[in-house]
């Protein structure tokens, strides 16, 4: 049995802070509120602040229902994708609907922008885990590295993520997103400590480039120098790393094919490794599929600190979530 012909859901991604993430996406591609320097999904096509029915829920949850059914339970259900989840109107309702469907976990990956909209804040609170993002400490490097829709002000989404943590029954883990010579610098990272004080996350995770970003500017962080800007900041406080142990149940999966690794590929550029073990196939399986996509330019690889990444060809502008 094949477990093809996904729209909106893929995966399970092997995930650095979820384990086994069973992906969910709610826009259309690249539709989103930021058009963000580092994005491994490359610039953004469509900025916007409308929340509508970009995707139906009733579509989205029939083929989770067939997911779920189809293998072994993933460790969370994340709502993220190709773009900003919370511009779907109705993601309030498909989290209620996943809830009751499945005891899964279920985790939004959000930019953490419209959480000023006491509506989207609302919308929200059925979730396990929140994870937002905050890369700026400041007005002019917000605009600089999230470049945000204009309608977006730096305050409001400060406020937002503050009240929404404060509210937010479940756990809320702030993602600091860092890059060399602009974020990573300790004056700029003590601003972004400061604000991450006022929030109050659970847990802070930073991060910088490890996948081929939109911009050729935005460069990553060596190990050590996360390290000593990890210190700056309050709280239970964690590097995100790259290196995820694989996860036995991922054999047990269902026969895995080209349409999932094209699914994924769509999502995020992806190593051989990364296909493997978020799909639950042998290491020379993936392989020969991601060759065979290469052949037909269908895939195309690119190196990003030293790792050979597979994207799917014309998807991007550069070659470069």
């Amino acid at each position: 049995m094949m477990t093809t012909g996904y729209k909106h859901v893929y995966g399970p991604v092997l995930s650095r802070r979820l384990g086994r993430s069973l992906g969910v996406d709610l826009v259309p591609f690249k539709t989103c509120t930021y058009d963000c320097v580092y994005c491994h999904l490359g610039r953004t096509t469509n900025k916007t602040i409308e929340r509508k029915e970009y995707v139906a829920i009733d579509d989205v949850l029939a083929e989770l229902e067939r997911k779920l059914s189809a293998g072994p339970a993933p460790d969370f259900i994340s709502l993220a994708g190709s773009g900003e989840p919370t511009l779907n109107l109705h993601i309030g309702d498909l989290i209620g609907r996943i809830k009751n469907l499945t005891r899964i976990p279920v985790a939004v990956l959000t930019n953490g922008s419209l959480l000023w909209m006491p509506d989207v804040r609302d919308s929200l609170m059925n979730a396990d885990l929140v994870i937002p993002s905050l890369d700026a400490g400041d007005e002019s490097l917000f605009q600089h590295v999230n470049r945000p829709h204009g309608n977006i002000v730096f305050e409001s989404m400060i406020e937002g993520l503050a009240v929404f943590t404060e509210k937010f029954p479940g756990a809320v883990w702030l993602e600091v997103f860092l890059l060399a010579g602009i974020t990573g610098l300790p004056f700029e990272a003590l601003k972004i400590a400061a604000i991450t004080g006022h929030i109050h996350p659970e847990w802070v995770q930073l991060n910088t480039v490890c996948r081929p970003p939109a911009e050729e500017f935005a460069f990553s962080l060596s190990r050590e120098q996360m390290l000593a800007l990890k210190n700056l900041f309050p709280g239970p406080v964690d590097i995100i790393s790259e290196n995820v142990q694989n996860n036995n149940r991922t054999s047990a999966l269902l026969k895995p094919g080209v349409k999932d690794i094209l699914a994924l590929l769509r999502r995020r550029p992806c190593t051989s490794w990364d296909v493997a073990r978020g799909l639950g196939m042998h290491i020379t399986e993936a392989l020969k599929h991601l060759e065979a996509l290469s052949a037909t330019g269908k895939a195309k690889t690119v190196v990003t600190g030293g790792q050979h990444f597979y994207v799917v060809s014309g998807a991007k502008k550069t070659s470069k979530q």
